[in-house]
């Protein structure tokens, strides 16, 4: 399913069915720190009905399964949906996995002591989901919103790879990145008030094959480039990884939440 935001890469068309199984390899990638976070706030936890948006391929609820919520996830993209259901189905999880877009979720006031959103959140008509996902939340519920990136001023490795899929994407508007506090649209102030907020530093371990997997699974190349130029670029980032990356090592990204609570 192709999807044109003029609020990104300038409009640019992209599909992450087109690189889900790669994502599904490859951006299973936070570590146990940005996990805790989340748990230490009493979020996600046992007895709770959690509603993931924009799940992907189910990283969030499947590496926070083990914490004893019950978790849906919901994913614009079926095949996104499908590479959750097998990696879930795969780990014995019991999670329920739908392909509906954020603004098009439907169900009974008052469902989800937490909804969560994890690398999307920026993607979504907030006019339209801010006062749907208030519905849904329990009184006191809480939307968890979630994001790591890396950092190209800091990182000489994420710098040069990030410089080449500018090269195939110039409209990409997914790098440059620095440290900031999560963005909140205000009219999700008209329906909840933000509880807490945190940015960390947190580096990221990878091989050269695992950084490459990850950036090919970035909406600049995987989901928007055609295939011959995907070829085109794993090709010239695998040669300048040679030069430049060892075998192992890592990324220096920062991670951010912020935590709305509903007002009821």
């Amino acid at each position: 399913m192709d999807i044109k935001d003029k609020r990104i890469d300038s409009g640019k068309a992209f599909d992450w069915g087109r690189t889900s199984e790669e994502y599904a390899r490859f951006r299973d990638i936070y570590p146990e720190e940005f996990y805790r976070k989340i748990v230490d706030r009493g979020l996600c936890t046992e007895g709770q009905n959690v509603l993931d948006l924009g799940t992907g391929t189910g990283v969030l609820p499947r590496n926070m399964y083990r914490f004893g919520a019950k978790w849906t996830g919901t994913d614009i993209s079926p095949e996104q949906i499908e590479q959750a259901k097998i990696l879930a189905d795969q780990a014995g999880m019991d999670i329920d996995f739908r392909s509906v877009s954020a603004e098009d979720i439907e169900g009974e006031d008052g469902t989800y002591d937490v909804i969560t959103a994890c690398q999307c959140f920026w993607y979504f008509d907030h006019d339209k989901v801010m006062p749907k996902l208030a519905a849904l939340l329990k009184p006191g519920g809480k939307l968890l919103i979630l994001y790591m990136a890396w950092l190209p001023f800091e990182d000489p490795i994420a710098a040069a790879s990030e410089e080449l899929v500018l090269k195939y994407s110039p409209k990409w508007s997914g790098g440059r990145e620095k440290r900031h506090p999560i963005w909140i649209p205000d009219v999700a102030y008209e329906f909840f008030d933000m509880e807490d907020h945190e940015e960390y530093d947190i580096k990221v371990p990878f091989t050269r094959e695992t950084w490459n997997g990850r950036m090919k699974a970035c909406r600049g190349v995987g989901a928007s480039l055609t295939d011959d130029e995907i070829r085109s670029w794993e090709e010239e980032h695998r040669a300048l990884l040679a030069r430049i990356a060892p075998d192992e090592f890592e990324v220096l990204h920062y991670a951010a939440l912020a935590v709305l609570k509903r007002k009821d």
